[in-house]
This record gives C-alpha cells, sequence and structure tokens, in this order.
C-alpha cells in the first residue's frame, strides 16, 4: 500500500516554518504496511497544489494533505481539491458548532471569516477536528483516499491519533506485516558499529535491513523486517543485541531524557541537576516528559557564581583557583544539587558555550560535566563543536547518557 504526503504552505518553503507532520505521518503509517512513496512540499498556489494532488493519487492508495485549511486568503486548499473531486460547498452544523465552542473556550470573538470554515464540499467526509476550527475532509475515488488535514502540528497530530489512523484502519488491510525495533547504542562510532555488524547484516534473511540513524552523542539502530515471520524476525534482534553487548544503552526508541527516567522508576531513585552553561535545558528535557514528578525534584541554575556558592555550596576558594569551568566546581555542583534537593542522584553541567568567553585554556565548546548516583560522583571533559545552541544540546545529551551508565553500576550493586 502507496502513501504520498502533501505539505502545504509558503512558510514551509521559506524556511519559515520547519515542516514536522510528514515525520509524523509517517511514523504512524509505516508500522501499519503503508511504504511512504514520496512527501512533497508546495506552496499556496492553487495550479502547484492542483498539480501535486494529482501526481499523488496517480501512483498512491492514500495520500495525505496537511495545510492551507484556514480562514485567510492564502487558505486555499479546499477549494483545489474540489477541482480534482467537484461538489459544491454545504454549511455543516457540527463543523459550525464546533467552530463555536472552540472560540467559546478560548473567549475569542467569532468573525465571518472564521465561520466559513464551516462550508465544506458535499463530495467529501467530513471528521469534526476536536483540536481546532479547520475539518478534517476526506474524499475516495477509485479505492483510493484522500485525507486533507490541518496544517498546524498539534492539531494533525492529535487528530491523526483521535480519527485519522483508525479511519484508514477500516478501510485498508495492508498486505504485508512491516516491522521495526530501535536499540540505542552510545560509546562507538557509526563506521565502527558497521565494522562490527558488517557480518551481521550479510546473514539477514531477505526483507531485513539494518538502518544506522546516528544523532550527536549516540546512534539509533532500526531493524527493519518486510514481509518476514515474527519469529525469525525476533531471532535476529536477539542476535543483534548480544553483538553489541556493552554498547547497549536500550531496547526501544526514546530520548536519552526518556531512558534515564525509566531507568531510574526502575530503580527507585530521584533525579535533581544544577546547571551552568545549560541554563535549565537537561531540566527542560526532562519535564518535557509527562508523568516526570515521580522521578525528578527540581533545578537549580546557577549561572552566576553567587549562586553556585550561596545554593549549591561550592567553594570560592576553588573558584578563585580553578575557574566556574573546572573539574573541582561542577563535582561540587552536583553533589551540592542532591543534598539541597534531597535527590538520591543529580546532574551538572559547567561550561564556556560561546560564541565569547573562551580562552585558550578553556576554548568555546569546553564543558565540565558531572554525574552523582547513590554509588559516588563522577566528572568528564567534553570539548565540544558547534554554535552555542549545538554545544548546549550536545552537552545536555551527554550528561545524561553519562547517567545512564553510571546507573548501571548502581543496578548491578
Amino acid at each position: 500500500m502507496i502513501l504520498s504526503i502533501i505539505v502545504i504552505g509558503d512558510e514551509i518553503l521559506l524556511g519559515q516554518v520547519t515542516d514536522t507532520n510528514s515525520g509524523e505521518i509517517a511514523r504512524r503509517f509505516g508500522p501499519m504496511g503503508w511504504t511512504v512513496a514520496e512527501t512533497r512540499v508546495v506552496g499556496d498556489n492553487a495550479d502547484d497544489i492542483s498539480r501535486a494532488v494529482s501526481d499523488a493519487l496517480a501512483h498512491s492508495d492514500l495520500v495525505i494533505t496537511t495545510g492551507g485549511l484556514g480562514p485567510t486568503k492564502d487558505d486555499i486548499t479546499k477549494t483545489v481539491l474540489m477541482r480534482e473531486f467537484g461538489g459544491s460547498l454545504r454549511r455543516d452544523p457540527e463543523v459550525e458548532a464546533n467552530i463555536e465552542r472552540v472560540f467559546a473556550k478560548r473567549g475569542l470573538r467569532l468573525n465571518d471569516l472564521t465561520r466559513a470554515q464551516a462550508l465544506v464540499p458535499d463530495t467529501c467526509r467530513v471528521i469534526q477536528n476536536r483540536l481546532g476550527t479547520a475539518p478534517i475532509m476526506c474524499w475516495e475515488r477509485d479505492g483510493k483516499m484522500l485525507v486533507s488535514m490541518p496544517g498546524v502540528p498539534f492539531e494533525t497530530v492529535g487528530m491523526l491519533d483521535l480519527a485519522v489512523v483508525d479511519m484508514v484502519k477500516e478501510r485498508y488491510s495492508p498486505d504485508t506485516l512491516i516491522l521495526h525495533r530501535t536499540l540505542i547504542v552510545s560509546g562507538v562510532t557509526e563506521s565502527d558499529l558497521a565494522t562490527r555488524l558488517a557480518d551481521f547484516e550479510d546473514c539477514l534473511p531477505e526483507g531485513m535491513h539494518l538502518a544506522y540513524l546516528p544523532v550527536p552523542g549516540y546512534i539509533r539502530l532500526r531493524l527493519d523486517g518486510i514481509g518476514v515471520d515474527r519469529a525469525v524476525y525476533d531471532q535476529c534482534v536477539a542476535g543483534l543485541k548480544d553483538m553489541l553487548g556493552g554498547l547497549l544503552l536500550h531496547d526501544g526508541d526514546a530520548t536519552p531524557a526518556e531512558m534515564a527516567l525509566e531507568v531510574l522508576r526502575g530503580l527507585g531513585l530521584t533525579l535533581a541537576t544544577a546547571e551552568s552553561c545549560t541554563g535549565g535545558n537537561i531540566a527542560h528535557r526532562i519535564t518535557e516528559i509527562a508523568g516526570c514528578s515521580d522521578c525528578f525534584v527540581g533545578g537549580v541554575v546557577s549561572y552566576g557564581n553567587n549562586v553556585k556558592t550561596g545554593v549549591l555550596g561550592v567553594e570560592a576558594a576553588d573558584i578563585e583557583a580553578h575557574g566556574a569551568v573546572s573539574e573541582e566546581v561542577v563535582r561540587q555542583m552536583a553533589e551540592g544539587a542532591a543534598r539541597v534537593t534531597g535527590a538520591d542522584c543529580a546532574l551538572a553541567t559547567s561550561g564556556v558555550a560561546g560564541p565569547g568567553g573562551g580562552s585558550a585554556d578553556k576554548p568555546v565548546g569546553t564543558v565540565w560535566t558531572a554525574v552523582h548516583t547513590p554509588a559516588g560522583t563522577t566528572t568528564r571533559l567534553l570539548h565540544l563543536p558547534g554554535n552555542r545552541a549545538r554545544v548546549i544540546e550536545r552537552a545536555t545529551t551527554e550528561v545524561l547518557l553519562d547517567l545512564l551508565r553510571n546507573l548501571r553500576t548502581v543496578g548491578q550493586n
């Protein structure tokens, strides 16, 4: 079964907004047996949208569009799709009631432009958008389906899960079973890992493929199986895990923060943070995850030395002697965070994120990290490339990965 995705909007083409919808759609439908043939981005131009839709319908069983369904003049997707499928506009009372409900809930005054979103083609099936005002519209022709969704990512992702995925499941039964398994690996380069797994890849059965998906700090290994017996697939997964040995950090697709929380819960431990150069980014990564409060107790953004000394108890003499970016200071930051919050574990960072502030001894990208657990405190010196944002993100990832490694020691005791 072939799926094409069309993302509509000048703001995407101009780089003012990053497209995340196409990836979310692909992640939902890939495991169901759908092959994503293409993702196309087009602007708010009627001829371009029409051409993209016609091309996609010619070779795909399912086409999903996002964007161009709002109340303004550049939202022309509905009009263009009526060229393709025909029909005339009708006022849908359920859509209108939904629009009124959304505006009342937000305390906004409803205007005629927004009310016009209740006009829908009489040739389509309408799905109420429970998260916004623009309805989802579905057309079927010659055994094929087109689903037109709003472009707001929150609405797109939410309505995929609330309605669209199940609707497509009911309509189509994919003829091929597709299996995916992701393993998180660290402590090795992509090329070294590929060399290590070369024999394993050469012996994979037909229909199986190993994908290397590196991100800064670790590698996501995804084992795909298309039309493969599940028992054979599971045997290959077990063999891969054995070959990875101590390089394997996590079985399953997860962020470093998600992995850390899972291990902390399993051990019954709590966590705090003390951040200088990362400015609260570690805490942000953790608190993005719903339910983290059972493990994460809080954090201190100790950007100024007076906060390091006055709150975390770092010795002023050590800052004077070694500088704020030093092993001595970051160790005391982690231990101080655990002490003042009562947490079992703590993470700390202190570094030079740039673009200024570096020196010959401590150039931009120099970061000291510390991990405190019941097994003790460890530190690490990092020299990270890139701009300020990249240094902050990489330091955040590295200290979370260090926490995972250190918790292995705790779990073995």
